[in-house]
C-alpha cells in the first residue's frame, strides 16, 4: 500500500487529502499519476506539482513502493 498525500487545489478536487493505493511492485510516479487520473477523473495541476516520496524530493521517474508515502506539493503564490 502506497500513502497519497494531496494538498491545496488537488485535495479539494478529490475531495480528500489522504489516499492509499495498492501496489504490487515498485511504480514510477507517471504511472502513480495515471492511477490517479484514471481513480478522480482529470486532477487540475496534478502535472505541475513538485513530488516527495518519504520527505524526499523525487522525479516523475522517482519508484514508489509498497511503504512508502508519495506527496504531491502544487506551485504555490502568494506575496
Amino acid at each position: 500500500m502506497v500513502r497519497i498525500l494531496l494538498f491545496a487545489g488537488l485535495a479539494q478536487q478529490a475531495g480528500t487529502q489522504d489516499i492509499s493505493i495498492n501496489v504490487n511492485t515498485p511504480i514510477s510516479i507517471i504511472e502513480m499519476k495515471k492511477k490517479l487520473q484514471e481513480k478522480f477523473g482529470h486532477l487540475n495541476g496534478l502535472d505541475n506539482c513538485l513530488t516527495a516520496i518519504n520527505e524526499e524530493y523525487a522525479n516523475e521517474s522517482s519508484m514508489v513502493k509498497a511503504g512508502d508515502t508519495l506527496a504531491f506539493i502544487p506551485p504555490v503564490s502568494g506575496g
